[in-house]
């Protein structure tokens, strides 16, 4: 019986979601022995953070001749090459290497959104559109499962170097798994873009990404919440599991199990909030409603987490489920109101305002910790902002504003 077109496109790209995200997210999960490896402080684990957001904000501003040279596959394939090369250069003393690697580690996590929202917008049927790209990002929390559960553990026992040398092993093995689906997946491919390696260096080439923006009035906006959200995401990623850790007091171990728990409440919320988004049909009145509850969410997990285990636990799987749960609801509405010729131009062009989001969202939150007024200060400062934009997202109400059809 042949495979549905869909079902092999979301089962490549979830695989492919999932191991970079388990690699990705398994680097401030180290950040501790790291950054102690590298001799700086734990809150330096945000310089590697912001420089990894920085390279993925690179490919989505200037990867989209890439992309339509190489196709999907093959580009999700150079991703996770230039991943693995990234975790070797990051095993380094963090000198100039080590920040290239961090660099190299975005740039190959950049491809998901765009490569996989070209191979599911031509193949996920209409009706249930939502729903299989948040099944895709949910990708994304259960690759963060992964690193809680293995690479925090895996760790204390083998060290840093063998943890990351692990890692590279993993997305070089997923490397060549996904080769077959080349055959289905990229059979409308025309490699019309024999310059693509020069168009990463020219800023023409994302002044031209980002005006794809204009192509729906919905655009704007849905793009400034997703930067809102991304920024909140960045900082919950990259500073849970050393808040846990340093000001919590739990054992490195425990604080990946919590992390853990908060991103597999992330791929439940993901599905679950796609599958309500498609019965309600108004992704941003939904998006809105979840930003006021996931800023009230974080600030039960900084107050409230250091009561009892339980209380952690509970708090963390709340914040999972709504701050990190928005991604899939956002980028299947980004596909939906774009252009269909426009669909990678246009998650890239949001994407890239979203990782923007999270360079500057790791760069602020080190500057407020070091500035003496903590972690939880920080924390309540990027629940604020996104809460302000979910008020927004009520009480605006564009022209737009109305149930899809």
């Amino acid at each position: 019986m042949k495979v549905p077109l869909w079902v092999s496109g979301l089962a490549g790209t979830l695989l492919v979601q999932t191991v970079c995200a388990f690699a990705s997210i398994s680097v401030p999960i180290l950040g501790p022995p790291l950054m102690d490896h590298a001799g700086l402080s734990p809150e330096s684990i945000g310089v590697v953070s912001a420089l990894s957001s920085a390279g993925i904000c690179w490919f989505l501003a200037s990867g989209g001749p890439m992309l339509n040279h190489f196709g999907p596959v093959r580009t999700l394939q150079i991703g996770m090459a230039c991943m693995a090369a990234g975790l070797l250069a990051l095993s380094l003393p963090l000198g100039f290497a080590g920040l290239l690697g961090a660099l190299a580690i975005g740039f190959g996590n950049g491809p998901n959104t765009p490569a996989g929202s070209q191979i599911l917008i031509r193949s996920a049927p209409p009706g249930h559109r939502t729903l299989i790209f948040s099944i895709k990002q949910a990708g994304v929390p259960l690759g963060g499962v992964l690193a809680g559960l293995v690479s925090a553990p895996f760790v204390v026992t083998h060290g840093v170097l063998a943890t990351l040398a692990m890692l590279v092993v993993v997305l070089l093995v997923c490397c060549v798994a996904v080769q077959p689906l080349r055959a289905t997946l990229e059979e409308e491919r025309q490699e019309s873009e024999p310059r693509w390696a020069q168009a990463l260096v020219q800023p023409a080439e994302v002044a031209r990404c980002i005006a794809a923006l204009r192509s729906h009035p919905a655009l704007p906006m849905l793009t400034a919440v997703g930067a809102s959200y991304s920024l909140m995401q960045a900082c919950l990623t990259a500073f849970t599991a050393t808040f846990i850790y340093t000001r919590i007091g739990v054992s490195l171990t425990e604080a990946g199990q919590v992390v853990a728990v908060m991103l597999f409440a992330s791929m439940c919320g993901r599905i679950f909030l796609g599958w309500l988004a498609d019965r309600t049909g108004n992704a941003l009145r939904h998006l809105g409603v979840q930003a006021i509850i996931s800023a009230l969410a974080v600030a039960m997990l900084v107050e409230g987490g250091g009561k009892s285990p339980t209380a952690l636990y509970a708090c963390a799987a709340l914040v999972g489920f709504t701050a990190i749960g928005w991604n899939g609801v956002h980028i299947a509405e980004l596909a939906r109101v774009a252009p269909y010729h426009l669909v990678s131009s246009v998650t890239s062009a949001s994407s890239l305002f979203g990782f923007a989001a999270s360079v500057c969202g790791p760069l602020l939150f080190m500057a407020i910790v070091a500035s003496g007024l903590g972690y939880e200060a920080a924390f309540h400062v990027m629940s604020a902002q996104l809460a302000c934009f979910g008020v927004i997202c009520l009480l605006g109400r564009p022209t737009w504003w109305r149930r899809r059809p």
